[in-house]
């Protein structure tokens, strides 16, 4: 049996209340305008005074209506902002402070003015395999790069916890990558989300595996991002210098995925992942960005804390960019702070390929 409450039928829905006070200052506006030019006598008189006092008072309610409407889009425009970025925070979310005894701080700049995220991409998560991280790049940026951000981010969130290898989680990131280019060839582009977004054809994303195991063993998997740094001692050296695999998206991966070693990450040692907008920056002269010898001064200081490194590294390059970035900047620093409970073998040298100029 329906019951119905009484007076349930005689609500007003909230839209229409809202909509109701929305129009009823510029109907009020309105009315007086229409009033005064109908009931005043100033209105009808041909003096110079009286036709200045009316235009006075047209002016005075034509800028009611215009300060009226001109709050009402800040209001619309300030919910759309917030709107905005509560979704880029679950899209690229902040990392938290530490991750299983590792220090961690990331930063983002976005070349697309007032958006806070575009087409880099990063995170890191404790799973029961190691702490593993991914940091990318999404070929353009703006809008239609957000949605492969998306795609990508939320794959790695799912897949780092449930593959035991890192080939596993990088075919997970595969799949979902073409899932995402056969949706967008389907549904066509979109011309609202404005000249950044490229065709499903041409788009790729250059993605960088990360495992790092509880006694600082470290593998990666690469595909066509740049190598990350690692800060020991006081000096920054590319943690590989191995031939990386195809970005995700043009072309399908190897059917062997082996994951490459890169040694350990010692208590007190940092990792600097990064996209290639910070190293091809340029200065008024063509210059690039000389990421390694910011790193390296960076690794000078004691400690290397990630906050101090990702500080460093900012302020040398808006120091070094000549006006707005031109492509997004991303950075992901990791610290090993865990204490050894035993010695900890020396260093080994990365994995190198006969390609190698060293």
């Amino acid at each position: 049996m329906i019951r119905f409450k009484p007076g349930a039928s005689r609500r007003v829905p909230p839209r229409l209340v809202s909509r109701a006070l929305t129009l009823a200052v510029p109907t009020a506006w309105g009315a007086a305008a229409v009033a005064y030019r109908l009931t005043c006598p100033l209105a009808r008189d041909d003096t110079l005074g009286a036709r200045l006092v009316s235009s006075a008072v047209l002016c005075a309610i034509g800028t009611g209506l215009v300060m009226h409407v001109r709050r009402g889009l800040l209001r619309e425009l300030r919910r759309a902002r917030r709107i905005a970025e509560a979704a880029q925070s679950v899209v690229l979310r902040p990392p938290p402070p530490r991750v299983d005894g590792l220090a961690v701080a990331a930063v983002h700049l976005s070349a697309d003015r007032g958006a806070r995220i575009g087409g880099d991409l990063y995170e890191v998560i404790a799973t029961e395999h190691g702490v593993r991280a991914v940091i990318g790049d999404v070929r353009g940026h703006g809008l239609g790069a957000v949605r492969t951000v998306a795609a990508v981010l939320g794959s790695f969130r799912e897949a780092a916890h449930d593959e035991p290898e890192l080939a596993g989680v990088l075919r997970r990131l595969e799949r979902a990558m073409a899932r995402h280019l056969r949706e967008r060839a389907h549904d066509g582009h979109d011309p609202a989300l404005g000249t950044g977004d490229t065709a499903a054809g041409e788009e790729f994303v250059t993605v960088l595996l990360l495992e790092i195991l509880p006694d600082g063993e470290m593998r990666a998997l690469n595909c066509g991002h740049p190598w990350p740094h690692l800060l020991t001692g006081a000096r920054a050296e590319p943690l590989a210098r191995t031939d990386p695999l195809p970005p995700l998206g043009p072309f399908p991966l190897p059917s062997d995925l082996p994951a490459v070693p890169c040694g350990r990450l010692l208590p007190g040692d940092a990792l600097v992942l990064h996209t290639d907008g910070a190293e091809e920056a340029r200065d008024a002269e063509g210059r690039f960005f000389p990421l390694p010898e910011i790193l390296t001064e960076a690794a000078r200081a004691r400690p290397p804390t990630p906050q101090s490194v990702l500080g460093k590294v900012l302020a040398a390059l808006l120091r070094h960019s000549v006006g707005p970035l031109k492509d997004d900047v991303a950075l992901l620093v990791l610290r090993n702070e865990r204490h050894a409970r035993h010695p900890v073998p020396e260093l080994r040298p990365c994995a190198r390929t006969t390609a190698d100029p060293r």
